[in-house]
């Protein structure tokens, strides 16, 4: 693998996992199994409200080609092809849904010691190019994301973004939604050993004027239990307990509440994942 800045997905990344990751209030269930020769297939169900949602995604990997095929309750197939480092920091992603005859997409992501690449483009006659860099190092990161409309000549979205990490702390700097908001994020590693971090994330819109402030942390209890809480400045507040109770096998619990309004119910979100 090769240490450099990452993608630019990768700004931030470690501070939205800290402060939003895993935290749902629907109930999902998913379960995997492999076969003899290594094709894993996992069903999955997701029940929101009255309505339930699954899918059944197969798996197939063979030497550095991966596939993925995906069909949903709607009856969508959704395909992946995957080709990891056809040559040294290269991986090539294709992808499509059937019916969809205009979803086809090829992206190219590319790593380097000092910058790191991803490029995409629709399989159609007026496609959307989507580009995003990064350059720097492991320390620090300076990146760009543009998406360009080929069938009207716009831009239909262009952001920014800056990353420091340092050993214990990440922080990071985004411009987003064409300049409209400005997002400042802060991850730190208070001790590695029980997995302990804290997290902000400080947002601000030009064109509204309003200010957006989520905390959070995460600690080990034990080598197979997590627990995480947050609160915004809307008087959100939300927390979870994940347990590994055997291995890759989790079971998550998360839940919130109005801190303005006490009297609503809390929302309860449950998550369970097997894998043999």
């Amino acid at each position: 693998m090769v240490k450099g800045p990452g993608l630019y997905s990768d700004i931030g990344k470690r501070a939205r996992d800290l402060l939003y990751k895993d935290y749902q209030g629907d109930h999902k269930f998913s379960v995997t199994t492999y076969s003899p020769n290594g094709v894993a297939i996992t069903a999955s169900g997701l029940k929101k409200g009255e309505l339930f949602l699954g899918d059944v995604n197969t798996q197939l990997k063979n030497k550095n080609i991966t596939t993925d095929f995906k069909v949903d309750t709607n009856s969508k197939v959704f395909t992946t092809i995957t080709v990891d480092e056809p040559a040294p920091g290269l991986k090539t992603i294709f992808s499509f849904v059937v019916p969809d005859q205009r979803s086809g997409k090829v992206e190219l992501q590319y790593l380097h010691e000092y910058a790191g690449i991803s490029s995409s483009i629709g399989l159609t006659a007026n496609p959307i190019v989507n580009f995003s860099g990064v350059a720097g190092n492991d320390k620090l990161a300076l990146g760009t994301d543009v998406s360009f409309d080929t069938a009207t000549g716009n831009f239909t979205k262009y952001n920014a973004g800056l990353s420091f990490t340092n050993s214990d702390l990440i922080a990071a700097l985004t411009l987003n939604d064409k300049g409209d908001t400005l997002t400042a994020s802060y991850y730190h590693s208070v001790s590695p050993l029980t997995n302990t971090a804290v997290g902000a994330e400080l947002s601000h819109s030009f064109s509204t004027n309003e200010n957006s402030l989520t905390l959070g942390t995460q600690h080990l209890l034990d080598p197979l239990t997590t627990v995480k809480a947050r609160v915004n400045n809307y008087g959100k507040a939300s927390a979870l307990i994940q347990h590994e109770w055997r291995p890759k096998s989790l079971l998550t619990i998360s839940g919130e509440v109005d801190t303005r309004a006490i009297e609503k119910s809390a929302k309860i979100g449950l998550a369970v994942a097997l894998k043999p």
